[in-house]
């Protein structure tokens, strides 16, 4: 099958879908991949072609005011009041989506689309080159169930009603955010209105899509009031150990002491990364523990560092996770995964989005402290939660026992499988304008 891979986002929204084309294109399928032109590098090392969408949402995330969204949009009315504040900002960033998108789909005429909720044009695409859409999400915030609340939203003990009403309000702000950019664009195309609005469960004719939940059955188990066409793949990770080499400063810094404490928020960049990185230095001076500091993506800044706390620029999770003893990070759906299939416990400093979820996830399952805002956080709170983890023998067991079940599932191949699965009666292709 001719398939098309449309992400867009930070290195998490990305690095698991380079590695589910990866077990495509072993599986024997030709894929194309089109995300933020920022990771054309990554996308050529997996030898696919490569399709790029502007970017315009990394560049601005990058910005005083992206700065600002990602400290301020905390929860549902965060991000609610964010999105009315950069309404018009956000409009030709979202037009320049659906361009881009469009573009690759045209440029390949896929059989089937493989999408990101991001990338939020694609069922429309699909039915106009007459190709199957499969959705794949690393978190749980659109097929509806009673059993936990989408992520973005706090968990109230409101019974399953409540828990169902999150997923509601997600959906018809995904459509309200997104909708009227569809609706331009399948106008532009010939295509009918959407009747009730924008899904990314659904074909514009009312067909169930496929939901694949990146993330394992062991962390979120399946709700059983699920429909048929959701389910938990596992993991997708992209295995980069064995091509990756350490500095030897890095390589001598993990040798000479116990396993240091790691410390990363990713492309988290806060209103003063400054702050955040004394607060750092100060909470693993007061526990006690030796630490590494990643600086890459500007969540934390580069300041004088004591012997004890080593920077790193970058590292693969996979190669640095095991050689550390805990992560305190930011929640991202990606790290999160990373910590749980090392089997050590994480701090869970979230920002906005699902990172929420996951921090409370993760307490949930007794493998790292509940979640720890970064807008409110100090070096007295952030040390107390290190030595709880790394000193409370019960969180650290809990964590091994994770991560000895994640490293045996396949995630990747379960998700190839799925699409295969679905995608077995492909659609008859249209010629594309």
């Amino acid at each position: 099958m001719k398939i098309l891979i449309m992400t867009l986002g930070s290195r998490g929204d990305v690095q698991p879908y380079l590695a589910l084309a990866n077990g495509l294109v072993k599986a024997g399928h030709d894929i194309s991949f089109c995300t933020c032109g920022g990771f054309e590098q990554e996308v050529q090392a997996i030898g696919v072609p490569f399709l790029p969408i502007r970017n315009d949402i990394l560049d601005f995330l990058d910005t005083a005011a992206g700065h600002s969204v990602m400290e301020e949009a905390a929860g549902i009315t965060g991000v609610i009041r964010t999105w009315l504040k950069l309404k018009k900002l956000m409009k030709p960033i979202q037009q320049g989506v659906i361009e881009d998108c469009w573009d690759a789909v045209q440029k390949t005429s896929p059989d089937v689309i493989v999408f990101h909720p991001k990338t939020f044009g694609a069922p429309s695409f699909a039915e106009k080159c007459g190709a199957n859409a499969v959705l794949v999400t690393p978190f749980p915030a659109f097929v509806s169930t009673g059993e936990f609340p989408a992520a973005g939203f706090p968990a109230l003990p409101l019974g399953r009603w409540y828990n169902r009403l999150t997923y509601r309000i997600i959906n018809a702000l995904f459509s309200r955010m997104s909708g009227s950019y569809v609706e331009a664009w399948r106008s532009d195309n010939g295509l009918a209105p959407l009747t009730d609005g924008l899904s990314l469960l659904r074909m514009p004719d009312g067909d169930p899509l496929p939901v694949l939940h990146a993330y394992s059955p062991s962390i979120i188990p399946n709700p059983d009031d699920w429909p048929e066409q959701a389910m938990a793949t596992g993991y997708c990770f992209l295995e980069q150990e064995s091509s990756w080499t350490p500095d030897p400063d890095l390589a001598r810094f993990l040798e000479k002491g116990p396993p240091p404490v790691y410390v990363g928020f990713g492309s988290m960049t806060g209103k003063d990364p400054k702050r955040l990185t004394h607060t750092v230095i100060e909470a693993l001076d007061e526990a006690g523990y030796r630490g590494l500091l990643a600086t890459n993506w500007g969540g934390l800044a580069d300041v004088s560092l004591p012997d004890h706390i080593y920077r790193i620029r970058e590292a693969p999770h996979d190669w640095l996770f095991p050689k550390v003893a805990a992560a305190v990070h930011h929640g991202g759906a990606g790290t999160t995964a990373a910590a749980l299939r090392a089997g050590i416990p994480s701090v869970i400093c979230p920002f906005f989005g699902d990172q929420p979820f996951w921090a409370r996830r993760i307490s949930e399952l007794g493998v790292g402290t509940g979640p720890l805002p970064q807008k409110t956080l100090n070096p007295k709170m952030l040390a107390s939660a290190i030595r709880r983890v790394l000193e409370d023998e019960n969180i650290r067991q809990k964590a091994a026992g994770f991560g000895t079940l994640i490293r045996a599932e396949d995630g990747v191949r379960s998700a190839v499988c799925a699409i295969e699965r679905v995608s077995a009666k492909v659609p008859e292709a249209k010629s594309i304008p």
